[in-house]
């Protein structure tokens, strides 16, 4: 026995030492591509010398006396702490990311090669001005240095998720980085999942008027009466089977619904601001990734300074100001996707009519190599109208009938996309006017760009605006004929007609992706709009103030009133509120009693630390499933956020809204005051379950976290534990500081897509700026700016934003010194 133990001790000593063995190695590996901050490196593609000062919180201040050589000390400045999140993206632009991950990414590099995002990018390089040519050009040299610095000093390859997937890196190619804007299109784009949702819902309805209920329009003049979907595509399955679910599609790029695009902006006119000089605010609102999708950069250029938010890949700073110019951008919600019906020609599948007849689709055969499996070949087919979707998108098989397909026109579409010149001109601008004319270059994804200058404060549209026949069947909110001349695009409006407010008399001009023109149809901008609730907000605490100032900015870039709470508590629990009677302890009268009169006393805030935000938000989810499930059945499921304004619609009785309160297949007939009662009580049950039976030590921000995940390594066991970030957070879908949740049954009101940049500009004493952004300026996870920002940005605080050079130098982490060979 003695002898057994002492070969178990050694066998149990030699795996305790080979486990060690094992992560000092993997630690080794991994610690080798940690960026050395502090060094001189000879380097060709310059015209002179380069230096990179990293200020205390790992911004890079690029220096150089040229702008050729500051787009490439930012190249080379991305590709030192985001390597393989630009390697990512080009990636998903490619439709290649399945040589890395297999069969799981299979559907999102069909659909990408089927939209032939990068072969448009490549064919988009000839088209931009010589500057920005120039300035990608540097870029790419600059992240390529970086690449071959790797490769001769065995740095790590670059980055940790490098040793685990065998990811070559090839050198980076101006292409890449217009590539990179249409995958941001893609993810900041929801028209198409509002058409086809609404066509679903119009299929399921048995009544066509409840449309208006459900999928409401923001209140304004100006919308018509449309037809049914099943007039549009008489072929279309009423109640349809929905295809089963076959999980969430890996690094997929197309937005679920409800998290497309948002941001908030504002501006105040000297007259407005206490300091007399003029003030912006910015955070615009992207998914929650580790690391951020924004990086931190201040460049020095010919025109002189420029800071604010990069995107890894791109060599411009999108959000942010230089000395002269301020600016931030907000998703415009402009309607810039149709869907077409394209009819098969039933003797020849290769056909489809056009309204000339029978005409050929464009086609392309392309091989998808995957790993550990065969290569998929797909034909691409390209129509008239834009390119043939495939069936499982949005699940479009479900309202396309028999002998037909789906094609898709979308302005981000284009062989001769500007965008990239937009945002290179955007940083030169000398004033508000300037940047104006610069950005009619700008095609897609549609902003709404807000400016300041020293003196001017304005909002400008930016984007192609598709032209559409006045006549057109569906006026473009559902998939109609493509074959019809009049449901096709007719070219595009002249950018002079795009949405564009200068000097407003009030001297405050701002956007949360709220409607902001009511142009009739067909010179319209949007059927469907991102907000309805936080502006009604954003505007009282504009107009609360007769002057303005930097900490009343970022108050309200911070404010956490939800207006949709205080507007619908008051509705559905009007005939709940002290009406109840006694009940004893534990009864289900008795919790809901309780929630009742937390509810009573809160003011709307979605705090963290209160539990009445997740009592609310339990009892809005709770109500409007039961409002809708019956009436909907399957299709109920895309419904997975709460929808004030449909909410406010049946508790007010608008145009017999209250419909949606009795049951279909019950035989009593049920009131709005029963269905919220009951949801009340659903909603108890669901907080007992999940969270425990006390409600007073409730905690919003326990069931509000922000979870940032590492998009591929998250979840993977024992790794999520070191990549993914996550906090507890206040704010809720409708207030200003956005946390948008995610709707997802197992964990509905995690934090997943939020301000992962904000900034606030004040331009009476500019050096007074300051911006953050939601994680790190590294995505290396070893290093200690992988995560350093988030607590900041959690807790609402903010890094200084200043040109000043001496300040970046006075504590900076390292300073890189490229030398010109």
């Amino acid at each position: 026995m003695r002898f057994l133990f002492r070969w178990l001790l050694r066998l149990a000593s030699l795996a305790i030492v080979l486990a060690v063995v094992a992560v000092a190695l993997v630690y080794y590996l991994a610690s080798r591509s940690l960026p050395d901050y502090s060094k001189e490196l000879s380097v060709a593609g310059l015209t002179a010398d380069v230096e990179i000062v990293r200020d205390n919180s790992n911004v890079p201040h690029i220096f150089a006396r040229s702008d050729r050589d500051a787009y490439f000390g930012l190249g080379y400045a991305h590709a030192q702490d985001r390597l393989w999140q630009m390697m990512l993206l080009r990636r998903t632009a490619q439709g290649r990311l399945s040589e890395l991950f297999g069969r799981r990414t299979l559907e999102t590099d069909s659909l990408i090669r089927r939209l032939d995002l990068y072969n448009l990018a490549r064919s988009s390089v000839e088209a931009q001005t010589p500057e920005t040519l120039d300035a990608l050009e540097a870029y790419a040299a600059g992240v390529n240095a970086r690449i071959e610095e790797i490769n001769n000093s065995s740095l790590g390859r670059g980055a940790p998720e490098f040793f685990l997937f065998d990811a070559r890196m090839p050198p980076w190619q101006p292409a890449d980085s217009i590539a990179v804007i249409k995958v941001m299109a893609l993810q900041l784009s929801g028209h198409l999942s509002e058409e086809v949702l609404r066509a679903r819902t119009s299929l399921a309805l048995e009544d066509p008027d409840r449309l208006a209920d459900v999928l409401p329009d923001i209140p304004g003049d100006g919308v018509a009466a449309l037809p049914e979907y099943a007039e549009l595509a008489p072929g279309a399955r009423r109640h349809a089977e929905l295809a089963p679910a076959s999980g969430e599609d890996f690094l997929m790029p197309l937005p679920e619904r409800g998290l497309a695009g948002a941001s908030n902006a504002w501006a105040a006119a000297p007259d407005r601001s206490a300091s007399g000089g003029t003030l912006l605010a910015g955070d615009p609102h992207l998914g929650l990734t580790a690391p951020s999708i924004w990086y931190l950069a201040r460049l020095q250029l010919s025109s002189g300074g420029v800071i604010g938010g990069t995107i890894p890949g791109i060599p411009a700073v999108m959000v942010g100001r230089s000395q002269q110019l301020g600016w931030a951008i907000t998703s415009s919600y402009l309607d810039d996707q149709d869907l077409h019906l394209e009819e098969l020609n039933p003797d020849n599948n290769n056909e489809y009519r056009t309204p000339d007849g029978w005409a050929e689709f464009r086609t392309r055969r392309s091989i998808i190599e995957i790993k550990d499996a065969a290569p998929v070949t797909i034909t691409q087919r390209w129509t008239e109208n834009g390119p043939v979707l495939p069936g499982s998108v949005y699940d479009l098989g479900s309202i396309t009938p028999q002998g037909h397909v789906m094609s898709l026109s979308w302005t981000a579409l284009s062989g001769s996309d500007t965008s990239m010149s937009a945002a290179v001109g955007l940083m030169k601008a000398g004033d508000v006017r300037e940047a104006i004319d610069v950005s009619e270059l700008y095609v897609a994804p549609s902003q709404n760009l807000t400016l300041i200058d020293d003196e001017t404060v304005a909002m400008k549209t930016i984007g192609t605006f598709p032209r559409r026949a006045a006549n057109h069947q569906s006026r473009g909110r559902l998939p109609s004929p493509g074959w019809i001349n009049t449901n096709r695009w007719q070219g595009r409006l002249p950018y002079d007609q795009n949405p564009e407010f200068v000097a407003p008399e009030g001297g405050i001009v701002g956007n949360t992706n709220n409607k902001i023109i009511d142009r009739d149809f067909p010179r319209h901008m949007s059927f469907d709009w991102g907000d309805s609730q936080r502006v009604m907000r954003w505007r009282a605490m504009m107009q609360g103030r007769e002057v303005h100032t930097r900490d009343s900015f970022i108050e309200a870039q911070l404010d956490t009133v939800s207006p949709a709470a205080r507007t619908l508590l008051p509705l559905i629990g009007s005939d709940l509120w002290y009406t109840g009677e006694a009940a004893p302890e534990g009864t289900p009268e008795r919790r809901r009693r309780q929630a009742l009169d937390l509810l009573a006393e809160w003011n709307g805030e979605m705090n963290e630390h209160l539990p009445e935000p997740l009592i609310y938000a339990a009892w809005l989810r709770a109500l409007q499933e039961r409002l809708i499930r019956d009436d909907l059945g399957p299709v109920a499921d895309a419904y997975d956020h709460v929808e004030p304004l449909f909410i406010e619609r049946v508790f007010r009785d608008i145009d017999g809204a209250a419909a949606w309160c009795d049951v279909i297949r019950s035989a009593a007939e049920e009131t709005c005051t029963d269905i919220a009662r009951l949801a009340l009580d659903d909603a108890l049950v669901w907080i007992d379950e999940t969270y425990g039976t006390a409600l007073e030590s409730l905690r919003w921000g326990d069931a509000h976290e922000a979870v940032h995940e590492h998009q591929v390594l998250g979840e993977v066991p024992i790794l999520k534990t070191f990549v993914n970030i996550r906090q507890s957070t206040s704010g809720g879908d409708f207030t200003l500081q956005r946390g948008r949740t995610s709707g997802a049954p197992e964990h509905p009101f995690r934090n997943v897509h939020a301000a992962g940049y904000r900034g606030v500009y004040d331009f009476a004493d500019p050096d007074s700026s300051v911006f953050i952004i939601a994680t790190g300026q590294s995505g290396h996870l070893l290093s200690r700016h992988y995560d350093d920002l988030g607590q900041l940005w959690r807790r609402g605080e903010y890094i200084p934003m200043s040109l000043d050079p001496e300040l970046a130098r006075a504590a900076a982490v390292g300073v890189t010194r490229l030398r010109a060979e």
